[in-house]
This record gives structure tokens, C-alpha cells and sequence, in this order.
């Protein structure tokens, strides 16, 4: 008995201990503790730092390297999650903020972040952009002066979650057991840029003798070299052994198009064997047809053209395959997906046909303000410039007034009774096909464009909202608000609202 009596004693006391070693787990985060001397933190560097500080307000790149310092395992403590003991398929709830570990390749004030989500033993990779672009000292100065977040990393939220990007399967069924990298605004070169930009920046053309009260003031643009060094960064995670790669984007479509094949030729010389593919969403814009002043000192006041060519001070490249059907100096033509598309690697595009950027640059907004007959004709030009652009193309294309569509609630959204999350499976199905030699699934679209005429003629359409006053506009509203005669239409104000849809769905 007594010998029993100490063998129960002893049990006892180990799990007391062991209890008590799980909880001293959960207070430090997981995290190792141990010193190993002029080794410490030599793990660490080994990947990129990922940081659990709170959001720094500060945009200088002081701060920033301050925060990299304390982040990149100087305390002997690995990266946050480094201790992680999740399961193959347990995934995590929230991307977090990383460092690049490359921290040469930057933003353009210096700083340079990410975040990721790593879902454990999925071999499938998003890798997320966001992006548009400054192309001049003006426009540089005043992004950063008042949109700082689009140019630096400094002061980003520690989390980030959202649409194609979200870990519910309900929100998003295909691809939220993905690992995934979501790359905020931060290069302003649609992430073309090879380098630091000229010193100092050019001004627009007649304004190059007035004073600069910021002429010290320098940027780099590296959006492509920093799509390179995240690829690099992701090879300790698995990406080397990854099955499907997909780049994608919203506002950073562009950068979508001109990344995809160096993506794809760098997975290639790392020895990966990905499928890489692109998913494109808002960037597929055309050429403007609005005559305009050859100064425009700021982005809203500039055609897409206009500043991809004013911008090319971002050292920008473009695919060489393209590259080689435009002579010198026409190379600012593949930063237009129409032009472009034909020489890439998978593309799936997601356009909204009357998207409110394309109609921003040429100055038309919708909202309380009546809209000229000439508005109103280019509106209705556009949508059907856009469907011809498209016609070759693995595409969904609702015919609706808006901008992004992949990180907003895009489950409600279809085409021809198709949703967006089921015609990316259409596509990924059809690829997969192909890729084996297999005959392609029925009744499984992926080629869906709109054929109703006018904007809102699709059911599914996100609220209309006045760009003025940011209030949610009616079917009504939106007619009046176009510059349309409601009497020549026979439309009475007082009619119903499957009246209005059937009068805008069968285009008047």
C-alpha cells in the first residue's frame, strides 16, 4: 500500500508540473525563452520578422527600423506563432503583420511589411496586392502628406481580414483554407518599380522652375523587386512545395498583370512545380478619350495613360513578351490588360463594366448632380468598349456602377445566375482539366459578362452611393442622376420598383 501510496504521489506531482509548464506557455505567447549566446536570435533571421507591437503613428523610417530592431529577435525571443503548435489544417484566424527580411527592398519611405496567414499543410498560396501610383513630385508629396499608409508600412494595423481574404468557409468557400500574403499600397508604382527613383523627381511639364518647399525629399519605388523578396521570404513557409499559386488584386490588379510571368519564372528557378495563375480585379482599364491638358499635377487630373507614362520614373518593367510587340517608347501599352492579356500566364478578370474609377478620370461622378448627354453617351460606350475587350478573356463581368468587387461581400454577386467564388471554381476546374488531359466539366461557366446595356441592370449590383453626400441612391435617383428625360423614357415616379429594373435592364 505504501508503495502504491508513492506511486500516486508521484503522478500527481508530474501533472501539477506539467499544468503548470502549459500555462507559463500561454502567458509568454508560446514563445522560446532560451538563450544560446552569439546565436541568439540566429533563427530569426532565417525568415521574415513577423512584429506583436501596437500601431505605431509615426511615418518615418527611423521608427521603422526602430520597430524591425525590436522585432527581429535581439531579446532571444522567436517570432510570434514561431512556437505554434497548430495542427496540419488548423488554420489561423487573422493575418498578421511581417517585415520583409530583405531590408534593402522597401516602400517608398523605407519601411516594408506584409502580412500572412499560413493555413498548416495546405499547399495552396494567395498572394494578395493592393496598388495604384504617384508619378511625380507633386503627386508624391501629396500622397504621402495625406494618405501616408499608401506609401509606408510604419503605421499599419497589426491584423488584417476581409472578403477573398477571409478564413470562413461561408464567405469563402474556395479559397479560405489558402495560405495567404496580403501586400498593402506602399510602392505607388503599380508594382513595376526596379529601384530608386531619379534625384530629384521631375515635376510636370511647365512646372519645372517653381520652388519646392519639399526638395529634399526622396522616394523609392521597388514594387516589383518587393513582390521578388516576398516570394523569397514565403520559401521557409512552404512555397516551394506549394500546388497553386494565385497572384491577385484589387486596386493593385495592374501590378497582377505585369508580375504574373516573373512570379511564375521565379517559383520555376526556386524548383517549385506550382501552377501559377492571376486573378485580376478592377485593373483592367482602357485607354482614355478625353482630350487633356499635357499637365495634370495631380493622379485624378491625369488618364491612366498619362501617368503610366509620367510614371515611368519608377525604373517600371513590364512583361518581355509584350514588351517585344511595342517599339521604344511605346512600352507603357502593357500596363493595359487588353494589350497584355494575350501573352500571360492564367488570367482570371473581375471588372465591374462601368467601373468608377475608369469613369473618375473622366471627371464623370455619379451623385446629385445631372450628367451631359455626352457623359451619359460615354457611360454607355464604355460598357460596350469593355465587353469587346473582354471577349476572349476568363471573365466576370456584372454590368454595375462600382470599384473592387473581391473584398467586399462578393458571395451576393452574380452573372447569368452565377456567383463569383463558383465561376473561380469553374475556371480552377477547367485549368485542372486541361493540365491532366481531361474533358472539361459541363454547366460549370467561367465566361460570364453581362448582356444587359445599362449600369444597375444587374439585380445583384452593390447600393449605388452619391459620391457627394455618401448616401445610398435609388434606382429612380440613379436615372435622374444620369441626365435622363424620365418623361421621353415614360417613366412614372411613382411606379414600382420592378418597373424601374425592367425599364433599366431592357436599356430604356
Amino acid at each position: 500500500m505504501k508503495i502504491l501510496g508513492l506511486v500516486a504521489f508521484l503522478l500527481l506531482l508530474g501533472a501539477t508540473v506539467c499544468q503548470n509548464n502549459r500555462q507559463n506557455n500561454v502567458k509568454t505567447g508560446g514563445r522560446s525563452t532560451k538563450k544560446t549566446g552569439g546565436a541568439q536570435g540566429a533563427d530569426v533571421s532565417q525568415s521574415s520578422t513577423e512584429v506583436d507591437l501596437p500601431p505605431r503613428s509615426t511615418g518615418s523610417t527611423a521608427a521603422a527600423a526602430s520597430s524591425r530592431e525590436q522585432g527581429s529577435g535581439n531579446r532571444g525571443a522567436a517570432p510570434v506563432g514561431a512556437g505554434s503548435t497548430r495542427s496540419p489544417g488548423q488554420q489561423a484566424e487573422e493575418m498578421r503583420l511581417h517585415f520583409l527580411k530583405n531590408t534593402h527592398v522597401t516602400c517608398n519611405d523605407g519601411t516594408a511589411a506584409f502580412y500572412l496567414r499560413e493555413f498548416r499543410g495546405s499547399r495552396r498560396w494567395l498572394l494578395f496586392l493592393e496598388g495604384w501610383c504617384c508619378y511625380s513630385k507633386e503627386t508624391c508629396d501629396f500622397r504621402y502628406q495625406n494618405i501616408p499608409r499608401l506609401m509606408s508600412s510604419s503605421a499599419w494595423p497589426q491584423t488584417k481580414t476581409s472578403g477573398i481574404l477571409s478564413f470562413q468557409a461561408v464567405e469563402n468557400p474556395h479559397w479560405h483554407n489558402a495560405n495567404i500574403r496580403f501586400i498593402p499600397y506602399c510602392s505607388s508604382d503599380v508594382w513595376s518599380g526596379t529601384g530608386p527613383a531619379p534625384n530629384p523627381l521631375p515635376r510636370p511639364r511647365g512646372r519645372e522652375k517653381e520652388k519646392d518647399q519639399n526638395a529634399n525629399t526622396e522616394y523609392t519605388f521597388m514594387g516589383s523587386l518587393i513582390i521578388r523578396e516576398v516570394i523569397k521570404d514565403l520559401i521557409p513557409k512552404g512555397i516551394k512545395q506549394a500546388k497553386v499559386v494565385m497572384l491577385t488584386g484589387t486596386a493593385g490588379g495592374t501590378g497582377v498583370l505585369l508580375n504574373i510571368d516573373r512570379v511564375a519564372a521565379q517559383l520555376e528557378q526556386l524548383g517549385a512545380e506550382a501552377q501559377v495563375r492571376g486573378l485580376v480585379d478592377s485593373g483592367w482599364f482602357l485607354e482614355s478619350k478625353q482630350e487633356r491638358s499635357p499637365n495634370c499635377p495631380e493622379t485624378v487630373s491625369c488618364s491612366p495613360e498619362d501617368a503610366i507614362k509620367m510614371g515611368l520614373l519608377w525604373n517600371g518593367v513590364v512583361p518581355n513578351r509584350c514588351r517585344q510587340l511595342y517599339k521604344k517608347g511605346e512600352e507603357w501599352q502593357c500596363f493595359f490588360g487588353h494589350k497584355l492579356y494575350s501573352t500571360m500566364t492564367p488570367l482570371f478578370v473581375v471588372q465591374w463594366l462601368f467601373d468608377e474609377e475608369q469613369l473618375r478620370v473622366e471627371n464623370i461622378y455619379l451623385g446629385s448632380q445631372r450628367m451631359t448627354q455626352e457623359q451619359w453617351q460615354y457611360i454607355q460606350n464604355l460598357g460596350r468598349e469593355l465587353k469587346t475587350s473582354l471577349s476572349d478573356v476568363a471573365v466576370f463581368a456584372p454590368s454595375c456602377l462600382s470599384h473592387t468587387m473581391i473584398t467586399k461581400n462578393w458571395m451576393t454577386f452574380q452573372v447569368k445566375g452565377t456567383s463569383l467564388p463558383r465561376a473561380l471554381q469553374c475556371w480552377d476546374k477547367n485549368l485542372e482539366a486541361a493540365r491532366n488531359n481531361r474533358t472539361p466539366a459541363r454547366g460549370c461557366p467561367f465566361n460570364l459578362v453581362d448582356t444587359c446595356q445599362w449600369p444597375q441592370c444587374n439585380p445583384t449590383c452593390p447600393a449605388l452611393v452619391d459620391q457627394t453626400t455618401q448616401q445610398e441612391l435609388t434606382l429612380l435617383q440613379m436615372l435622374v442622376a444620369l441626365g435622363l428625360d424620365l418623361q421621353t423614357l415614360g417613366v412614372d415616379q411613382q411606379e414600382d420598383g420592378e418597373s424601374l429594373v425592367s425599364i433599366v435592364s431592357n436599356g430604356g
